[in-house]
């Protein structure tokens, strides 16, 4: 039974290196978002509801349950999967719970990304800084500098397009009805990681507040930001051994 860990925007598997290193398994898939780093298919609309299905199909190609684990947006298709499909998973975790509660307001750049024009100019901007700055600017926000240069390699156009397509096809109430039948997601058992110090996710209440709706186990991890795998590897590691041992 494996593990399977998705990683979200703008990012690639390389986020969990540190966290794998510390858990005591090794049967572990990191599977690679289309277009995140990768070919995506002919034709890849790179809507959220595409990104579901293509996590659907990789979890029907193992051909067992399995102990899913998703990382911003790879937490919110964990989330919708878990409500869709909970006979592909012994369990899930997911650290935004708080993107599918009616309340939620998406952060600044996701705003961005979502208003056209305004977006198309952000990653042309973006394209134009110097690497090594680009590299900084993600240490800044809290990557390792090794997982910073790998994310910043994998960035080109076909990742900025898929971008923009998620996060326009996740505009407000979208990811609200995300939500609408969130208890459908107690079927099998959940651990929701509540990060205080990660902005991104709007108020810590709001993932609290889902996650029970979810039937989850609640932990709160004080003074961990966004990038918690990457601030405290051995933290995150035990968090979930612990949940894993409880099933």
């Amino acid at each position: 039974m494996p593990a399977v860990f998705v990683h979200g925007n703008p990012e690639t598997p390389a986020i969990w290196g540190p966290l794998l290193s510390a858990l005591d398994r090794s049967d572990v898939i990191t599977p690679q978002l289309p277009g995140f780093g990768v070919a995506a298919p002919d034709g890849w609309g790179a809507t959220k509801e595409d990104y579901v299905g293509w996590l659907i199909g990789e979890l029907e190609a193992i051909g067992e349950p399995v102990d899913l684990v998703g990382h911003d947006w790879g937490g919110g298709f964990t989330a919708r999967l878990a409500c869709l499909r909970p006979d592909l998973l012994r369990s899930w975790v997911c650290d935004v719970t708080g993107l599918i509660h009616p309340d939620y307001v998406w952060h600044d750049f996701a705003q961005i990304w979502q208003t056209p024009g305004a977006g198309e100019q952000f990653f042309a901007d973006t394209s134009a800084i110097a690497i090594p700055d680009r590299v900084n600017m993600y240490v800044s926000m809290g990557m390792t500098p090794d997982v910073a240069a790998d994310v910043v390699a994998a960035g080109n156009d076909e990742m900025n397009r898929c971008v923009l397509a998620l996060y326009r096809s996740a505009a407000q109430p979208a990811m609200a009805a995300w939500g609408n039948d969130a208890e459908a997601a107690a079927a099998r058992p959940g651990l929701v990681l509540i990060n205080t110090e990660d902005h991104f996710v709007g108020d810590t209440n709001l993932g609290v507040e889902m996650g029970q709706r979810m039937g989850a186990t609640i932990e709160v991890q004080q003074g961990l930001g966004h990038w918690w795998m990457l601030q405290d590897p051995a933290r995150g590691a035990a968090v979930l051994q612990q949940f894993w041992a409880t099933l």
